[in-house]
């Protein structure tokens, strides 16, 4: 079957942990642990999350002044290309030599009128306290939100609305190829007012889930599993009877309500994918990835449920 799996960023980079290439290195390891199983017995195409990251190179720009820091938009390809490397290596590492790989940079649509300009809530870079926040708000006219205990840099985060690799990507599962594909939400690009011809890029970052999300159905894929440092998606989640959720239909996991900043999009992606499509969708842990395609870990959202199922 084909499965479609995005990666979250604590695949790449844990929280509060120095954004070194080693640490990334390390942590990519790790997913491909996971991967490689799956990528065995099925097509199989990566997605994953690219906030840090991004927000690292960003900084790292703004300190050489004597040139514009890059758009998030050329950024987000940068991103594409460094992690699609460490991914494509170390989950190659682990199978045959035969088996063929391939990282697309991925331009994904969005709409100009997204009001999601006019409310940055897409986390991106390392967190800070609130002192060092508001300095660099100060200098450079960033906007920052609290994220957990912590601050952290928000931008715009608009809807995807098209993928546009969509036929290459189909090209290479049909040549039974591992595709890396919409990583960080894909590459950010609208078509210009007034001139529905020219491309350009955007300055924002599209959420990974969403996009990954579109790609699975736009691909028909048969199941979409989104990996996150949770095992399932929970409940009352903080709270003295949170509670984890085994099996939810999309009609029932979309009348609750989960942090935007975290599980929300992930939700809001698998009921979507599992409304549109009548297939699974899932949300857990890395290390239970397996179980997870079997159904026995993790949340999954399925049409053929008829309600919540709660775990014990």
């Amino acid at each position: 079957m084909l499965v479609v799996i995005a990666l979250g960023g604590n695949a790449l980079l844990r929280r509060g942990e120095p954004m070194t290439a080693e640490n990334q290195r390390r942590n990519v390891r790790v997913a491909a642990k996971a991967l490689a199983p799956v990528a065995a017995e099925h097509q199989l195409v990566i997605g994953h999350g690219n906030g840090p990251q991004v927000g690292l190179l960003a900084l790292q720009g703004a300190a050489y002044a004597k040139v514009d820091t890059y758009p998030l938009d050329v950024l987000g390809a940068e991103t594409e290309g460094m992690i699609g490397y460490m991914i494509e290596q170390e989950l190659g590492n682990l199978l045959p030599f035969e088996r063929p790989f391939a990282t697309l940079l991925t331009m994904v649509e969005v709409d100009p009128g997204d009001p999601a300009f006019q409310a940055p809530t897409k986390f991106i870079g390392p967190v800070y306290t609130k002192s060092e926040a508001d300095q660099l708000a100060a200098e450079k006219s960033w906007t920052f939100k609290p994220d957990g205990d912590a601050w952290r840099r928000v931008v715009p985060s608009p809807e995807p609305k098209r993928i546009f690799e969509l036929r290459p990507i189909k090209w290479l599962l049909e040549r039974n190829a591992i595709v890396i594909a919409a990583g960080g939400g894909g590459i950010p690009t609208m078509y210009e007012r007034g001139n529905g011809h020219l491309l350009a890029g955007v300055e924002c970052v599209i959420d990974k889930d969403l996009a990954s999300e579109l790609l699975a159905r736009d691909l028909d894929a048969d199941l979409f599993v989104m990996l996150t440092d949770a095992d399932a998606v929970y409940a009352d989640w903080g709270r003295p009877g949170q509670k984890s959720i085994r099996r939810a239909s999309p009609a029932a996991l979309s009348a609750m309500t989960f942090a935007a900043g975290s599980m929300g999009p992930k939700v809001q992606a698998a009921c979507r994918f599992a409304a549109a499509t009548g297939k699974r969708a899932a949300i857990g842990a890395m290390s239970d990835l397996s179980r997870i395609l079997a159904g026995d870990a993790g949340t999954t959202v399925s049409p053929r449920e008829t309600g919540i199922v709660y775990g014990g």
